[in-house]
């Protein structure tokens, strides 16, 4: 396998988004008709994959997708962004499928549809792969807990940053969270890890995991701690059309930065301002922001 090099390798999920946009939460026994349906490639690691080639930078994904008609169209997107595919696992399993349901108000209920998809064993990476991959970041968000291990416990030898997108509290944010170099919580993993605390007693919980802790909540902004000192950030103001991938393109963004060595708190700003651009358009994918848009609504 050719040897390559990175800003950042994404590692964990990919899925085919259907996003239906409706005018209000439907009631029990319901049918309503949707304003709109969009179709595009989604899950945590494939966007932040996407997110970083539209900042400018070089992504691959490892993951699955399948080798049905929703896994080519997704793979064929990658292609399209520049996000290198050597590393895809592809298989007979069907791809996963997200339907989307975005309110008038940007908020959102997902459904998400794995299929019979299992994670990849740790065997997978073979002495092969490992020898081929470059990065100079790794991001994981967990989906794929064997085979984050296996690349996790080289990247500290090869004294690789990484970083975990902790969505939320399962087993693969779990096993990661106090191995990566930072961990990048949302306020729900925070919640399933500490109970109902404020802010700043979870963010003490998580320090007790690792000394580079981000938590983020939303439109409220984002509290950390990194190496004892701690501080927040306010969310940056914008009309939310779609949070859906708000959380993928803070985390593709924030690996883009830590991979071209940005100041701890411009790092943070950065991403933050990349998270609040994807919620004004409707699709993760779609709003995705290139790195002129970030640096604008930066001040910059």
């Amino acid at each position: 396998m050719e040897n390559k090099s990175f800003d950042v390798l994404c590692v964990g999920h990919a899925s085919w988004d259907l996003i239906f946009e409706i005018n209000h939460q439907p009631h029990s026994d319901e049918k309503m008709f949707a304003e709109s349906l969009s179709s595009m490639g989604g899950g945590p690691a494939a966007n932040a994959a996407v997110a970083v080639a539209r900042l400018g930078g070089k992504s691959a994904f490892m993951g699955y997708l399948g080798t049905d008609d929703f896994g080519d169209m997704h793979l064929q997107e990658f292609e399209r962004e520049g996000v290198y595919t050597d590393y895809l696992f592809r298989g007979k399993q069907r791809t996963p499928v997200s339907s989307i349901y975005v309110k008038p108000d940007g908020q959102r209920s997902v459904v998400n549809w794995k299929a019979d998809v299992v994670p990849q064993s740790a065997d997978s990476i073979s002495k092969a792969m490992l020898e081929s991959l470059n990065p100079r970041v790794i991001l994981f968000d967990g989906h794929e807990p064997e085979i984050s291990r296996v690349l996790c416990e080289w990247a500290k030898e090869k004294q690789i940053t990484t970083l975990l997108d902790a969505g939320s509290l399962r087993e693969g944010t779990r096993l990661l969270a106090d191995k990566v170099d930072v961990l990048a919580a949302s306020s729900a993993f925070a919640k399933g890890l500490c109970g109902d605390v404020n802010p700043t007693q979870a963010l003490s919980k998580l320090s007790e995991l690792n000394d580079n802790v981000i938590i983020t909540y939303g439109d409220q902004g984002l509290v950390w701690q990194r190496d004892g000192e701690t501080g927040e950030l306010p969310a940056f103001h914008v009309t939310a059309v779609d949070t859906t991938g708000a959380g993928d393109a803070f985390h593709g963004a924030l690996a883009f930065a830590v991979s071209r060595d940005m100041l701890w708190k411009e790092s943070l700003a950065f991403a933050s301002a990349a998270a609040a651009l994807c919620c004004t358009k409707l699709g993760a994918r779609i709003g995705l922001p290139d790195l002129s848009a970030v640096y604008e609504i930066m001040g910059k």
